[in-house]
């Protein structure tokens, strides 16, 4: 029987993680690290280099930010339905994904060094992405997703 989606909870850890790593990126990365996180440059030069329109960068952050809102939740709880992990490990693993396929993979595909060779840019974006996925995982804990999921079992 398929497990359904639960979207309520998706849709607030998405929101809570979101904001999160927006608030970092903008306002604690920059003193922590010198540099102020900005994935919607990123989002702005994939799309114009491989599909040809060029976005604003409006444009570009909205994308992200839906990206973090919707598809970030949904990914930390597959990790945790199919790795049968606590809440915080399943968050910890998606953010590294994340954070992996962000630096080492999307940034080459932009010229970049892999991993932007570990700089501080590198190494506050582990932070905001890990930490993202931990404020999700949190939500979704403090929502008891589990219990609501096993109560649709039964």
């Amino acid at each position: 029987m398929p497990i359904p989606l639960p979207l309520r909870p998706l849709v607030l850890a998405g929101l809570a993680g979101e904001l999160a790593f927006e608030l970092y990126a903008w306002l604690i990365s920059p003193v922590l690290f010198g540099v102020r996180l900005e994935p919607a440059n990123l989002v702005v030069g994939l799309i114009q280099k491989y599909l040809g329109p060029a976005l604003p960068y409006s444009a570009g952050f909205a994308l992200h930010f839906a990206l973090g809102a919707l598809v970030f939740p949904l990914v930390v709880w597959l990790v945790h339905r199919i790795t049968r992990t606590g809440w915080l490990v399943s968050g910890a693993i998606t953010g590294l994904a994340l954070w992996f396929i962000a630096q080492g993979i999307l940034a080459p595909l932009m010229g970049r060094a892999f991993m932007m060779g570990f700089g501080s840019y590198t190494q506050s974006s582990l932070i905001a992405h890990v930490g993202m996925t931990l404020v999700i995982a949190v939500v979704f804990r403090l929502q008891k997703v589990n219990g609501v999921l096993d109560a649709a079992r039964s």
